[in-house]
C-alpha cells in the first residue's frame, strides 16, 4: 500500500479541485457531476494504461531508487501537465493559428470549440502515437535473442525474423502506407509525416540509448549515469507514456469538453499508473509472472492498430481497455501455469 500513498493523496487533491471547479460553475450539482466525471476518467486512464505500467516496469527494474523516484516525480509532472494539458493546447494553437494564452481562454470559455479543434486533428495524433507503439511492439516480438516465448512456435518464428536488419522499421512503414488508404485525401500528407515522426522518434531514442550504453562500456561519465538510471530509458518511457496518453486525451473529450476536469481526471489515472510501475518493480512481479511482459506488448500492438484504425472508425474506449485487460489476464494465467510446472519439475 505504501507505493500508492502519493497516488491516493493526488486523487484526493484532484477530486477536491474538481468539486470546487464544478461548484464554481453550477453549484452543488456541478460539483457532484465534476467529481463523478473525474473518477470515470481516472478509471479509464488506468484501464487503458495498465499494459503501459508493465512495460515501464520491464525498463525500470534495472534502475536505482534515484531514477525510479525521478520517473515518479518529474515524470508525472511531464505526463500530467505536459501531455494531458499542454500538448492538446499546442495542437489547437498550431491548427487555429492562435497563441497558447488564447487557446487556454478558448478551452475555459468555449470548451466545445476547443474540443472540435482537437478532434479535427485526431488523425495525425493517432498516426504518431500508433506508429510509436507499433515500433515498441515489433521490436519486442521480433527479438531473435528472446528465449521465452508465450505463443510457442509461432512467436519463435516471428522472433527469427528479427535477424533481418531494420525489419521492424520496414514493417512499420508498410503499415503506415497501408493505413493511408482509410484517410481522406486532404489528410494523407500530414498523416504520413506524423507517422514517420513516430517511427523517427522511436529510432532516435533507441539510438541515444545505444550510444549511452556504449559510453558506459568505455567508462564514460555519461555511461555511469545510464548505469545508475537510464537517460535514454527515461526519454523512452516519457515518449511511450505520451503515445498512450493520446488515446486517453482524445477519448476524454467524448465524455466531457471541460479541459480542467479532463486534466484532473487523467492526472489521477496517470499517477496510479506510475505507482503500479514502481510496485511491479519493487515486488519483482515480472520475474514471478514471466509472460506478463509478453501480454502487455501484445496489448500495445493491438492498441497501435486501434489508434491507426481510429483515423476513420470510432472505437469505444471501453473496447480498447477490455482488449488490453484480456491480454494481461491471459498472460497472467499462462505465467501461473508456467510457474506451477516449473515448481513440479524442480520437485521431481
Amino acid at each position: 500500500m505504501k507505493h500508492f500513498r502519493i497516488s491516493f493523496l493526488v486523487t484526493l487533491v484532484c477530486l477536491v479541485a474538481a468539486g470546487w471547479w464544478g461548484y464554481q460553475h453550477t453549484g452543488i450539482t456541478g460539483a457532484l457531476s465534476a467529481l463523478w466525471i473525474a473518477l470515470i476518467l481516472g478509471v479509464m486512464e488506468v484501464s487503458l494504461s495498465f499494459d503501459n505500467a508493465v512495460v515501464n516496469a520491464s525498463v525500470l527494474k534495472t534502475w536505482d531508487a534515484f531514477w525510479q523516484k525521478l520517473f515518479l516525480g518529474l515524470g508525472i509532472i511531464i505526463a500530467v501537465f505536459g501531455m494531458r494539458l499542454v500538448f492538446p493546447l499546442v495542437i489547437v494553437a498550431v491548427a487555429a493559428d492562435l497563441s497558447i494564452p488564447d487557446v487556454w481562454n478558448l478551452a475555459l470559455n468555449d470548451p466545445k470549440g476547443f474540443s472540435t479543434h482537437l478532434t479535427n486533428h485526431h488523425a495525425e495524433v493517432a498516426a504518431f502515437g500508433g506508429m510509436f507503439l507499433l515500433m515498441v511492439f515489433l521490436n519486442f516480438i521480433l527479438d531473435h535473442e528472446k528465449e521465452l516465448h508465450w505463443l510457442g512456435h509461432f512467436e519463435r518464428k516471428l522472433g527469427a525474423l528479427g535477424k533481418v536488419s531494420s525489419i521492424a522499421v520496414m514493417i512499420a512503414l508498410g503499415v503506415l502506407l497501408g493505413s493511408l488508404s482509410i484517410v481522406d485525401e486532404a489528410q494523407k500528407m500530414v498523416v504520413l509525416i506524423s507517422g514517420i515522426w513516430g517511427v523517427l522518434i522511436y529510432v532516435g531514442v533507441d539510438a541515444l540509448s545505444s550510444f549511452l550504453e556504449k559510453e558506459e562500456e568505455t567508462g564514460g561519465n555519461v555511461g555511469d549515469m545510464v548505469k545508475r538510471g537510464g537517460i535514454g530509458g527515461f526519454l523512452y518511457l516519457e515518449v511511450l507514456d505520451a503515445s498512450f496518453s493520446f488515446d486517453g486525451v482524445i477519448g476524454a473529450f467524448a465524455i466531457t469538453s471541460d479541459v480542467v476536469i479532463i486534466m484532473l481526471g487523467l492526472a489521477i489515472g496517470a499517477m496510479f499508473v506510475r505507482s503500479m510501475t514502481v510496485y511491479l518493480v519493487h515486488k519483482g512481479t515480472l520475474d514471478q509472472y514471466v509472460y506478463l511482459e509478453h501480454g502487455a506488448h501484445y496489448a500495445i500492438g493491438i492498441l497501435a492498430v486501434i489508434m491507426l484504425a481510429s483515423m476513420k472508425f470510432h472505437i469505444p474506449e471501453v473496447v480498447t481497455g477490455l482488449i488490453g485487460v484480456a491480454f494481461i489476464v491471459g498472460s497472467l494465467w499462462s505465467s501461473i501455469q508456467y510457474k506451477r510446472k516449473h515448481q513440479l519439475a524442480l520437485g521431481q
